[in-house]
């Protein structure tokens, strides 16, 4: 996946959104296919010119044949708030996800990222 292809929904010092359209693999596998994690990664590296490798952790995934939202830490301190976020189920109803051929509106909600008020902590430090 080519990192000038990304629809990014939302970003901050804490994590990234981006959206996974069907089809592509979240983290690589045996096929050797682009991933979804490295081409984020590659722009990340490129938009804040960041020498050697970035730090993208991966808190949750999407089958590859479907499409929708998936967050990325960017700190290993959101990765571990956002990992246990989802293991207590607090992202599975507020991100949708649709496979491809579903009928439906777009699956992206960004909007159910954003900051809770004046100096409200981000999503990820919650």
């Amino acid at each position: 996946m080519d990192p000038h292809e990304l629809e990014i929904l939302y970003e901050d010092n804490h994590l990234i959104a981006v959206h996974k359209p069907a089809g592509i693999l979240v983290q690589g596998d045996e096929t050797g296919d682009p991933t979804l994690i490295e081409a984020v990664k590659a722009w990340l590296k490129h938009k804040y010119a960041k020498p050697g490798n970035v730090y993208l952790g991966l808190v949750h995934r999407l089958d590859r044949p479907v499409a929708g939202v998936v967050l990325f830490a960017k700190t290993s301190k959101a990765a571990s708030r956002l990992a246990a976020q989802f293991r207590e189920g607090a992202g599975r109803e507020s991100l949708p996800g649709r496979r491809r051929g579903e009928a439906g509106s777009p699956c992206a909600a960004p909007e159910r990222l954003h900051r809770e008020g004046p100096g409200a902590a981000p999503f990820a430090a919650r």
